[in-house]
């Protein structure tokens, strides 16, 4: 390592090397920072400067009380591919979220849901097709798994389908919203989605608990029958446990050796 480099670096590398190859695990806290100092002959503002590094890295988490504690990194895998047309054929009892999540080995569960009517504004009139200024129904809640939050997901539609489906209320609705609209005659049949990441809000960084210098993942699907779009969905990830995938073409290779890694 290159000499020139400022010692605060260095001594972040060090932590990093040695989380990465795992003689401080998960859980486990990071040497003091009076431990720190006298290892390193340093002050205590490059001690944190090194620790303000990792964190920033999303590497480590700060509690007052506790110390530096190393963050455990369980990656949730998302796969927009498919996840959606499985809620189709899920049960009442689980949707797509909750199924995947099981075959994750996880629990899953949904917190402070919360329904709204919203104005549309550019953005939602071009995305769903209406009027601005006309009112949309809004309906979110903060995605679980083992009690960690995993991302916020807020699901916007034309009042009128939302009407028509029974959506218009504030609790969650038996099946899904998805086979609620498909029940009344409005399938989604198409989806376009886009992806882009971005530092968080105050309020989506508290959400979901996120450590300084983690982005969020910004996951927005607008889907559509053969006739208009019917909803718009904004899913906002924790970068730091959060795996969106995509498989594409044919995929029986790749099928066949999962099969043979079971």
């Amino acid at each position: 390592m290159a000499q020139s480099e400022p010692l605060y670096q260095r001594i972040a590398a060090g932590l990093r090397e040695q989380i990465r190859t795992g003689q401080i695990k998960a859980g486990e806290r990071l040497p003091t920072e009076q431990d720190l100092m006298a290892d390193h002959g340093v002050s205590r503002n490059t001690v944190r400067l090194a620790l303000g590094m990792l964190q920033n890295e999303g590497m480590v988490t700060s509690t007052p009380g506790r110390g530096t504690i190393v963050r455990e990194r369980i990656m949730a895998d998302y796969h927009a591919t498919w996840a959606e047309s499985r809620d189709r054929r899920a049960s009442d009892q689980a949707d797509a979220f909750q199924s995947e999540m099981a075959e994750q080995g996880r629990h899953a569960e949904y917190r402070d849901f919360a329904m709204s009517l919203e104005v549309a504004g550019p953005d939602f009139s071009k995305r769903l097709q209406v009027a601005e200024g006309e009112p949309v129904v809004s309906r979110g809640f903060i995605r679980y798994a083992d009690n960690q939050p995993l991302s916020l997901q807020t699901s916007y539609y034309p009042m009128d389908i939302a009407r028509e489906a029974g959506l218009v209320v504030p609790n969650d609705v038996a099946g899904g919203a998805i086979r609620a609209m498909a029940a009344v005659g409005h399938e989604e049949i198409g989806y376009r989605d886009e992806i882009t990441a971005r530092m968080p809000t105050p309020d989506e960084a508290r959400k979901l608990q996120l450590g300084s210098g983690t982005p969020v993942i910004i996951y927005a699907r607008t889907t559509f029958s053969d006739k208009r779009p019917l909803r718009l969905t904004l899913t906002t990830f924790a970068s730091d446990r959060n795996r969106v995938i995509y498989e594409l073409g044919d995929m029986r290779a790749y099928l066949a050796q999962e099969d043979a890694d079971a």
